[in-house]
């Protein structure tokens, strides 16, 4: 089968397509036929050798990325009755993602509900999960409180506005002109092009501020939380930098680590079914274009989610 492997970190180009042999199913395991994986950031910056992706693959090369999917089940092991060949699932796995097939837990994917495309369940795992959990587990949001999301248009932040707006909470998203439009449909209260400086002077203060961007950019928001406020930044190796500039305006501030939790992955696959959550996406590549859908999520311009297609 052929999959997408890095032999050592560096640029889009350490991306090669490879055969590999096809891996025996142990118990529990399920052979997965994939339709769809999703390409995040987490991928590129662990391709690149930075951050805790990075520490943990360092031993394990070749590796391949890839942290969410959605295939259909080729091969069940003996035993496995939660899924039977010909099913679609889809759900977070530990990297591999980029692969013609691979092997999983049974237990680690959920189906995909009847009406949700292929693309859509592809789409939502890694980026859902961290939005939602961004917002909740971390950041505290309730009914009524002001949220600044960041990079509100990529692939975390368009799904973020969304739920933001479905627990009752005032939504402010930032994003080039081109994008306001794109946010409107999703129900942002209020939209600003980070590159006016008059419109962003004009901003009233907010409860949490969802910093999807991090460093510099990150940093510059911090004068417009409440001096009460909250500070949730994800891009892990520039949270020491936010967080500590935050905590010298005295407001509370943490970065995150996405965790899986299926029982939240099924809750928002529901949302998506019943049409209260779109997973917008802006690119499909195919498999072997890795390294260009490496290259246009290091833009940090992309609107949605980008795919890569079996």
């Amino acid at each position: 089968m052929k999959q997408l492997v890095i032999k050592a970190f560096g640029d889009a180009d350490q991306l090669e397509l490879a055969d590999v042999p096809a891996v025996a199913l142990e118990p529990g395991q399920v052979r997965v036929r994939m339709h769809f994986a999703g390409v995040n950031p987490i991928d590129a910056k662990t391709r690149a050798g930075l951050g805790w992706g990075a520490e943990a693959v360092k031993d394990r090369l070749p590796w391949s990325p890839g942290f969410e999917l959605m295939g259909s089940v080729a091969e069940a092991a003996p035993g496995v009755t939660a899924f039977q060949p010909g099913d679609r699932v889809f759900g977070m796995v530990a990297g591999g993602g980029y692969s013609q097939q691979l092997v999983v837990a049974a237990d680690s994917l959920l189906p995909v509900p009847a009406g949700v495309s292929d693309e859509m369940a592809a789409g939502l795992p890694l980026a859902g999960a961290t939005a939602w959990q961004g917002l909740t587990d971390h950041g505290g949001l309730k009914a009524g409180e002001r949220v600044l999301i960041s990079a509100a248009a990529g692939g975390v932040g368009h799904l973020a506005v969304q739920l933001a707006k479905s627990l009752g909470a005032v939504v402010v998203a930032l994003a080039s002109r081109a994008n306001h439009d794109f946010l409107r449909q999703l129900g942002a209260d209020e939209i600003l092009d980070y590159r006016d400086p008059a419109a962003m002077a004009a901003l009233a203060p907010v409860d949490l501020l969802f910093d999807l961007v991090g460093g510099t950019s990150g940093e510059s928001l911090l004068s417009h939380v409440k001096p009460d406020g909250r500070v949730i930044t994800v891009p892990t190796i520039t949270a020491p930098q936010v967080i500590a500039a935050a905590e010298a305006r005295g407001l509370r501030a943490a970065g995150m680590l996405r965790r899986t939790d299926n029982v939240q992955l099924a809750s928002l696959i529901a949302m998506v079914a019943d049409g209260r959550l779109k997973v917008d996406i802006s690119r499909v590549f195919e498999l072997a274009e890795g390294p260009a859908a490496h290259r246009q999520i290091e833009t940090g311009h992309t609107r949605g989610k980008v795919l890569l297609r079996g």
